[in-house]
């Protein structure tokens, strides 16, 4: 922990937090609801947890569950206000008789390539009405659409810019996500990462990248 931030490893290895995921832009957790009134009943919990401490997530509401991502800065790090508030909300789910499942989080991505020297951030920020945050990455400003990472193509090949999409699972679901994709035509391009992440190619060619770094270490500096 630096100055009040808890890392992905902190996070996890803090009590009562087993319904919990470290992924892309914070910590995730989705619960069966079986219902959209029951979902409604526990997102009004959620509320309330949120209002007692000053300090709210975001929440997902659907039929079948409730997605909740839990962050305090803008980047997604996390602090002791995520690990009490994550704490509270598994103790609610728990209350209302709602077990999570981890196989129902993830977060995607659009990595962005550009060549050397060239500024494409505020095009794309502009076209998809993102806020540049300034550090390689675009957010939607109400959280939730994919996000974009700005990088550089290696090798540098002006005018040919490129894009893969990166979704970030946890670290305990990584491996099924990549054999499920591997039994429906894709193949690894490289593995060379593993267990981090893998780059997985389409029948055709198109780019994935499987993260699941986020889940075991911090994806920001402080």
């Amino acid at each position: 922990m630096s100055d009040g931030r808890v890392t992905a490893k902190a996070f996890h290895d803090a009590e009562g937090l087993e319904d919990w995921r470290v992924l892309y832009w914070g910590a995730h957790a989705f619960f069966r609801t079986g219902s959209f009134a029951k979902g409604a009943d526990f997102v009004a919990a959620i509320a309330e947890i949120g209002n007692a401490l000053g300090h709210f997530p975001d929440v997902d509401l659907r039929a079948e569950g409730v997605t909740v991502r839990s962050f305090t800065r803008e980047d997604g790090a996390l602090s002791h206000l995520d690990v009490d508030l994550a704490r509270r909300i598994s103790q609610a789910a728990k209350e209302h008789g709602l077990a999570a499942d981890p196989t129902q989080v993830q977060a995607v991505g659009i990595a962005v390539a550009q060549g050397a020297g060239e500024d494409v951030p505020p095009f794309f920020s502009a076209v998809f009405g993102y806020t540049d945050l300034g550090f390689e990455d675009a957010v939607d400003v109400h959280r939730r659409n994919p996000h974009l990472w700005f990088h550089e193509l290696e090798p540098p090949r002006s005018g040919r810019g490129r894009f893969h999409i990166d979704v970030s699972v946890p670290a305990d679901q990584a491996q099924a996500r990549v054999n499920a994709a591997l039994a429906a035509g894709g193949r690894i391009a490289d593995d060379s990462h593993s267990p981090r992440w893998w780059t997985l190619a389409s029948p055709e060619n198109h780019g994935v990248d499987i993260a699941a770094w986020p889940d075991f270490e911090d994806h920001h500096e402080a």
